[in-house]
């Protein structure tokens, strides 16, 4: 397998800073019909409580805590033992995906960290499978840089490039976009790494956030929302974020 571009390295570098302006809700971009905006192709999980994502029911790892974000409602995890299940993977059955998440890393968390885990079960056992889709930060001279991993049926790609670490303690939309060819993520608009990679569609199952599936790798920060598109979206069609509001709340 061939990976180009912005390879797998964790070297410390200039930050680029990517933080998002802030207001009291989150505005998804207009999309043409039949575009992102379609129910059909995307579902938005909004982490305003921990009862449910997206409609789905959520076990509660912990106590991950409800604060108000300069957005708006925001789950917040202690990078310990705070962590959220939910029985589904909300991209099985797709040959083609976008993957977005609104977050804040914050500082004093591990060194590396898993916030959220979509991951394969096999029908039979229930078991899971070596197949899944993770969104991982690294910790790197007090900054982060995005990893992003995707498996399936033994073939894998992980795009970790630590040359672009960016401040901690900020709102970010992460997004990874798989074309059916290749894999890219995003800081921002900005890319953060791509390679050639042949991804089969993934099985039902199930996903955790703030957490590896394992329960490993706790994830300290918080989470406003995320978006599963079910095809690869333009850099142009990413959530959008609007303004700062007037008399936005601490970070």
């Amino acid at each position: 397998m061939r990976s180009k571009g912005l390879g797998f390295v964790c070297l410390s570098g200039l930050a680029v800073v990517l933080a998002f302006g802030c207001a009291q809700s989150i505005v998804l971009a207009q999309q043409a019909p039949g575009g992102a905006g379609d129910s059909s192709e995307a579902e938005v999980w909004r982490f305003d409580q921990t009862s449910t994502l997206g409609g789905h029911p959520v076990t509660v790892l912990g106590h991950p805590r409800v604060i108000e974000s300069p957005y708006g409602k925001a789950v917040e995890f202690n990078g310990v033992d705070d962590g959220l299940l939910v029985g589904v993977h909300p991209l099985a059955g797709v040959s083609a995906y976008t993957w977005e998440v609104i977050f804040r890393p914050d500082a004093d968390g591990a060194p590396a960290q898993r916030f959220f885990h979509l991951q394969e079960q096999d029908p039979q056992t229930g078991k899971d499978t070596g197949n899944r889709m993770l969104f991982e930060i690294r910790i790197v001279d007090g900054q982060w840089c995005l990893d992003s991993f995707a498996m399936t049926a033994g073939e894998r790609l992980t795009l970790l490039n630590c040359k672009l670490l960016h401040p901690l303690g900020q709102w970010y939309r992460v997004t990874a976009v798989y074309d059916g060819k290749e894999l890219r993520n995003y800081v921002g608009d900005e890319l953060q790494g791509e390679g050639d990679l042949k991804l089969g569609p993934q099985l039902p199952g199930h996903s955790s956030v703030g957490v590896r599936i394992n329960k490993e790798f706790y994830f300290k920060g918080a989470i406003l929302t995320a978006r599963m598109t079910r095809r690869a979206l333009p850099v142009e069609q990413f959530l959008k974020m609007p303004p700062m509001a007037a008399n936005p709340p601490g970070k």
